[in-house]
């Protein structure tokens, strides 16, 4: 008993769109793996925990030097507006006469994330950057209660 042989031809498979799919995934990920390793971090420390051998607030002798940044821009030295390069010389000045207290930036919560960093990395310059902390207030409770 002879079987009869198929007529049909053999199956293929067309490659050619399946190498444009891989390139345009390849291509994508080498886009994106270059515009990631492009980004400069700014590394934040963290307060440490306070403990019982942390000194309370009225342990301290010297005020805290506070710059703040207000939503036009504005820079403050401890509430009172300053010049940029006054206030360079102001924290250099500090941080000579307290070899173990910090200068805490406050940013006003209405500023642009780049400007706040972009001020952060400016007083770290001056500083050193682990000699100035970014700090924020605290902001008011909102009441849901209704009458």
């Amino acid at each position: 008993m002879r079987f009869k042989k198929p007529d049909t031809p053999i199956p293929t498979i067309d490659l050619i769109p399946m190498l444009t799919v891989m390139m345009g995934v390849l291509a994508f990920f080498v886009v994106i793996s270059v515009s990631l390793s492009s980004e400069q971090l700014i590394q934040v420390n963290l307060p440490p925990e306070p403990t019982e051998d942390t000194p309370t607030s009225d342990q301290t002798t010297s005020e805290p030097f506070i710059v703040s940044m207000d939503a036009d821009g504005q820079q403050r030295l401890n509430g009172v507006p300053i010049a940029t390069d006054q206030l360079t010389v102001e924290i250099n000045a500090y941080l000579d006469g307290n070899p173990t207290q910090n200068v805490y930036l406050v940013p006003s919560r209405e500023l642009p994330y780049e400007q706040v960093m972009r001020f952060l990395g400016d007083v770290r310059a001056v500083g050193g950057s682990d000699r100035v902390s970014l700090a924020l207030e605290k902001q008011p409770s909102v009441s849901t209660e209704r009458p």
